[in-house]
């Protein structure tokens, strides 16, 4: 039996070329097409597709925003992503919503029939020099936070707590509430594995954090 696809994209145009690209594979046919993440859904509840192809900048809701509610209804469908946004972090959001594939505008046709078929039969698709990218763009996220485990608002709170200030002097200062403001000395502590003020105050020494910013 053929792949049975949806295609969703606000543009009629890009609707037709895609249903022309799959219809004349033997093993693919289009099923239906939307031209909202609201119009997906109800198309995806009507024809039963396989696959959706989906389009990631829509006008009511963004292909990722609606991507859960139809797996949700259909979980047996698998999307894949279609989209102009080569930022791995679109690439990742995409996945994290439940994605099966993720493939750019601009490739070739031969590529989004070789998507449509892999993730039809379970497996997952992305570019592969967008891949290799996503996989850079993960590893010095790690390397980051190995570095410096801490948030922008915990190194804040780690810079005031070893100038001296109480818990409730950091609440005003950087307008939070005094109990986040112990949950985020809780947090430090624990992320560097300090026990005491007198190590917090050398680890912020050691990092900078004292030191009067220069002006530009």
């Amino acid at each position: 039996m053929a792949v049975r696809v949806l295609i969703v994209d606000d543009h009629a145009v890009v609707r037709a070329g895609l249903a022309m690209l799959v219809d004349a594979e033997d093993d693919l046919q289009t099923v239906g097409e939307a031209g909202s993440a609201r119009e997906a859904i109800f198309e995806a509840r009507s024809s039963k597709p396989d696959v959706v192809l989906m389009d990631v900048m829509m006008p009511d809701q963004s292909g990722i925003e609606v991507l859960p509610q139809v797996l949700h209804e259909h979980p047996g469908t698998k999307v894949l992503i279609l989209s102009m946004q080569d930022d791995p972090r679109y690439v990742r959001e995409a996945f994290e919503a439940g994605a099966s594939g993720y493939v750019l505008k601009e490739a070739a046709d031969a590529e989004v029939v070789s998507a449509i078929r892999e993730v039809a039969g379970g497996g997952r698709y992305v570019h592969p020099e967008l891949g290799a990218r996503l996989v850079a763009a993960e590893s010095e996220e790690r390397r980051r936070a190995e570095e410096d485990p801490l948030s922008d608002r915990e190194r804040e709170v780690l810079r005031l707590l070893a100038l001296g200030h109480t818990n409730q002097e950091i609440a005003k200062q950087l307008y939070i509430s005094v109990r986040t403001a112990e949950t985020h000395r809780a947090h430090i502590m624990q992320k560097l594995r300090l026990s005491s003020r007198a190590e917090l105050v050398r680890y912020a020494l050691g990092q900078g954090l004292l030191e009067e910013p220069t002006e530009s």
